[in-house]
């Protein structure tokens, strides 16, 4: 798949969901559907919450566009490959539906917790019967593959459901998901890449330009949020190319690599799980003790806060693409160097005394 190529899947991705955000927007306020603002909320105002449908419509446009490429036009994608079976994007685009179908339904009329995640493990259920999954793990001590049969199901769907929440809970301030999630999207694009894995390399690309678009509307001063639609969808499908693209491969830092891409929203969701049991609350007990509100309690700005996160993010991008690219012999010794890093950035910026001083 040429570089070109995937500029054009950026670029359509980009302009359709520029197109339709401000469509969304305007239908959100007419009907109503908007985000109030609360106590733990950081918006001021009523706020609409469709932006994920937006980024939702962009992308299964251009997945349309795509294969009317390969029909037509000869363009390498989602079927250039033999082994790429139909039931696969069928399965892709059928949790993508569930998955954003929830958030909406969530986003309009408030779940519950219990039916949420019904919804979320429905989505990952059918990606991972479809055949989108971790299959096999590799084992440093021993030096081999181990396929992991019948645990391949539950260990694909859990993967999937935690990548979507992750993107979920950070999702507080104006264009910190999106910004994240294209970030990370642009890493995994690179590694899938370098793998030839062209189905994850569609679906990264369609996740950057989707999020670009929605950015333009999104970043503070924020005119529309993504609302759970959106994270949860972009969530999945962060997952799904973490697992076609990144752990198609034996070397052992495979499962740690699409972890370090998004380890700011997993530190921050850790952080969240066990500063709620350790206080005796819900896990989804909403809250202001997130990364973002610690950096606004130390006096910076809204955008300075999301600034700072999408540099550490990319940092961590750059650090994961270094990891995958080293010797076998060191990669260990890397993936904790960036760690250390990360924890040292944790640390300047005060976050580890804004948990220890919660009440």
């Amino acid at each position: 798949m040429s570089i070109l190529h995937t500029l054009v899947l950026i670029a359509g991705a980009t302009l359709i969901s520029f197109i339709l955000t401000p469509v969304a927007r305007n239908l959100a306020h007419r009907r109503g559907w908007v985000a109030a603002p609360g106590e733990r909320k950081i918006h001021k105002k009523p706020t609409p919450e469709l932006g994920g449908t937006a980024i939702f419509v962009a992308i299964l446009a251009m997945v349309a566009i795509q294969l009317i490429g390969e029909r037509f036009a000869g363009w390498k994608g989602f079927f250039s490959d033999a082994t790429t079976r139909p039931l696969v994007l069928v399965g892709i685009l059928g949790g993508a539906t569930i998955i954003y179908a929830t958030g909406l339904i969530d986003d309009l009329v408030d779940l519950s917790p219990g039916l949420k995640l019904v919804g979320q493990i429905l989505a990952a259920a059918v990606v991972t019967i479809c055949g989108v999954r971790i299959s096999f793990v590799m084992l440093p001590w021993a030096g081999q593959v181990q396929d992991i049969g019948i645990l391949a199901i539950p260990l694909s769907i859990f993967f999937l459901v935690a990548f979507a929440n992750i993107i979920n809970l950070i999702d507080g301030l104006d264009g910190l998901a999106g910004g994240i999630c294209a970030i990370a999207a642009v890493t995994m694009l690179l590694l899938a890449r370098g793998n030839n894995q062209t189905v994850a390399v569609i679906l990264a690309a369609l996740v950057i330009g989707s999020c670009l678009g929605f950015l333009r509307y999104n970043f503070h001063p924020a005119s529309i949020f993504m609302g759970d639609e959106g994270a949860l969808l972009l969530g999945y499908l962060l997952g799904v190319i973490a697992m076609m693209g990144l752990l198609k491969t034996t070397a052992a830092i495979a499962l740690a690599v699409p972890l370090l891409i998004v380890a700011v929203p997993i530190f921050d969701t850790a952080s969240a799980i066990a500063r709620r049991l350790r206080h005796g609350e819900a896990v989804q007990h909403a809250d202001r003790q997130h990364i973002h509100h610690r950096l606004l309690g130390r006096g910076f700005t809204q955008r300075q806060t999301v600034l700072i996160i999408y540099v550490w993010s990319a940092l961590l991008g750059v650090g994961a693409y270094a990891v995958s690219h080293t010797p076998s012999t060191i990669q260990i010794g890397a993936l904790v160097v960036f760690l250390i890093i990360t924890a040292l950035i944790i640390w300047l910026l005060g976050l580890y005394d804004s948990a220890r001083h919660h009440k």
